[in-house]
């Protein structure tokens, strides 16, 4: 397998959502992902203020919606994306509700899906749709369901889940999205290898917070 490290960099949203995450943290999450061309850095909604005053245009910022459980009314969903586009996010990650996937509450999770797009204002939305969760039927579904709500991206994972991001689901999901709905891969991917896997699978953004430390190793 061949591996262009700073290309793979280029497609990591470099991530800190860890609950006990510190400014100063979050601002070396910053300085790293424009030291090594990260495409954004992925944080918590309360440090999107301070970020984007600390990166000044210099860097995208993705933040999260109804994270990590998705459960959320569609109405705050829609104000957090509100309040993250007015404090400067470049993108958003909002995870879904679930219970309406088992539920086949189709036209429910179309509609929020729909109402937080419109609540980015032109950004970039990612729908996160916890795979480790969802029978590979329910994925096929879902792939339908993000391009007729208008979403950007379908994510694997947040991370908080039993399980993230696998082979089998990136190629099942890329089968099945739209050519145009653009595919993130998230959740366990703990080397620039597996990030290069996925990248060679269809996916055109990687979630991770290991990446950048691993390409700091080999590059020394």
């Amino acid at each position: 397998m061949t591996m262009d490290i700073s290309n793979i960099l280029s497609h990591v949203d470099h991530t800190l959502l860890k609950p006990e995450a510190t400014w100063d943290q979050i601002k070396t999450l910053c300085d790293e992902a424009m030291e090594f061309g990260c495409a954004t850095v992925c944080i918590p909604p309360a440090y999107v203020k301070p970020a984007a005053d600390y990166v000044q245009g210099n860097l995208k910022l993705c933040t999260v919606i109804g994270f990590p459980n998705g459960y959320n009314t569609m109405a705050s969903k829609i104000f957090e994306t509100k309040d993250a586009v007015e404090n400067g996010a470049s993108e958003i990650d909002m995870v879904i509700n679930v219970g309406l996937v088992k539920d086949r509450k189709w036209k429910e999770l179309t509609e929020e899906i729909a109402g937080v797009k419109a609540a980015c204002l032109g950004r970039p939305l990612k729908v996160i749709i916890e795979t480790c969760l969802l029978t590979d039927l329910e994925k096929v579904k879902l792939c339908q369901v993000v391009e007729k709500a208008g979403a950007d991206y379908l994510k694997t994972s947040t991370g908080f889940g039993s399980g993230g991001a696998t082979r089998e689901d990136v190629a099942l999901l890329r089968e099945n999205l739209a050519s145009h709905i653009k595919l993130k891969a998230s959740g366990g991917i703990r080397t620039l290898e597996d990030g290069q896997a996925y990248l060679d699978l269809g996916a055109d953004r990687l979630g991770a917070s290991a990446l950048v430390g691993e390409a700091r190793k080999i590059q020394g």
